[in-house]
């Protein structure tokens, strides 16, 4: 039976200025998206699995800011729930860094990157050699 099929979960909206994050239903979401309840601005959908880091926590929410812009979600189920696959996510600056220099030494996209647990493994499995 489908996760998602059968109950409309609520989804992790968040707004990385203010630093916060809520849950509210899709069809719920005006014409604009959801605003922050804090200073108005249209909330980005972050997923079904959004854990958000510490208002604190300053460094978290930078690397959170960069992967909703990219248009990543925090999801861990494919999207009809049937399955349960664990999608990678940079939670550090230092994992963060590290693709954005592969990025730019090989030429892949960025957001290709940040889906990858390990950025250095080649972007096809064909045999040959791993490219630099």
């Amino acid at each position: 039976m489908c996760t998602y099929a059968s109950v409309h979960h609520k989804l992790h909206y968040a707004c990385v200025s203010c630093r916060v994050s809520h849950k509210r239903h899709p069809a719920e979401a005006g014409r604009d998206g959801h605003p922050c309840p804090r200073c108005g601005v249209t909330m980005l959908c972050a997923g079904h699995d959004f854990a958000a880091p510490r208002r604190t926590d300053r460094k978290a929410w930078s690397v959170v800011a960069v992967v909703l812009r990219a248009g990543l979600r925090y999801e861990g189920f494919e999207p009809c729930g049937c399955g349960r696959r664990p999608s990678f996510r940079p939670r550090s600056r230092a994992q963060l860094r590290a693709r954005r220099v592969q990025a730019a030494r090989t030429g892949t996209p960025l957001v290709e990157l940040l889906r990858r647990a390990d950025p250095w493994e080649p972007v096809s499995g064909g045999g040959g050699r791993a490219g630099r």
